[in-house]
């Protein structure tokens, strides 16, 4: 597991993920341990579509540690909660991974606008 360097990077792709979360918790970005890429995490919403309150966990995993970034935070009926925007962007090591889940299943969404350095 190594944090590539980002000044001799050859390429930043954008790309944007979107997950239909379920009460099973699932892995939304993987960063291989052999990738060769940093991933940047520039911005991360939980939508609610249901027209009750729903719970989030959404977490980074590094091995088989899991670091919380929001443990069973409550996102009223019908909106959109931002975790991550682009003034608290977070980077993702190789061998890192983005997680969530939700406490009622097809209630919810995921979107995380991220980007790919190698």
């Amino acid at each position: 597991m190594a944090a590539p360097n980002i000044i001799n990077s050859t390429s930043v792709l954008g790309k944007r993920a979107y997950t239909l979360l379920s009460t099973s918790t699932a892995n939304v970005i993987i960063n291989g341990e052999t990738s060769g890429n940093l991933v940047k995490v520039s911005e991360l919403t939980i939508t609610n579509v249901t027209a009750s309150a729903i719970f989030t966990n959404v977490a980074v995993g590094r091995g088989s540690s899991i670091y919380f970034m929001a443990g069973t935070l409550q996102v009223p009926a019908n909106s959109v909660m931002v975790l991550v925007s682009r003034d608290n962007a977070f980077y993702m090591e190789e061998g890192d991974y983005l997680q969530g889940n939700i406490s009622s299943n097809s209630s919810g969404y995921m979107a995380v606008s991220y980007e790919v350095t190698s």
